[in-house]
């Protein structure tokens, strides 16, 4: 971590911890938050981390934590790094594996939160119209159409 950062950016860089929940740590830990992570004592880092390996222990509101009400144990926890890359996929498996139409979108590849797909979200080749094809298509119109008259 960048110890020229002030503490609450510094914090944030981690994975998993945003910046309401890292100003919510600094506070209960009575930290001053534009203090530099590099000019943090031992023993205020080692509470830091502390405090980000139990999160339950600082008694935190719950809408605080990321993973609310877990589908698979129904608890309230807040997960770092890996857990929640691990955690995310899971989820998007599980809804693969229901056939729900978050899962259908997932598998397709395509946008799941709603946006539009018209002209956004193309994958390989560009897809769109020559202008000059265009062109000659309708020269060649106008041409047929003075012929006939």
């Amino acid at each position: 971590m960048d110890g020229s950062k002030k503490l609450v950016a510094a914090l944030s860089d981690i994975k998993g911890v945003g910046d309401n929940f890292s100003s919510a740590i600094v506070k209960r830990l009575e930290i001053d938050p534009n203090a530099r992570l590099g000019t943090l004592s031992e023993e205020q880092l080692r509470g830091i981390e502390k405090a980000l390996q139990d999160v339950s222990a600082s008694s935190l509101p719950k809408w605080y934590y990321n993973r609310r009400n877990d589908p698979e144990s129904g608890e309230t926890r807040q997960l770092l790094h890996s857990d929640l890359d691990f955690a995310v996929k899971n989820d998007i498996e599980d809804e693969k594996n229901v056939q729900s139409w978050r899962g259908i979108r997932h598998s397709l590849g395509l946008k799941v939160r709603g946006q539009r797909t018209r002209t956004t979200g193309r994958k390989g080749a560009t897809v769109g119209v020559r202008k000059a094809a265009l062109q000659a298509a309708a020269k060649a119109a106008a041409s047929a159409g003075k012929e006939e008259k």
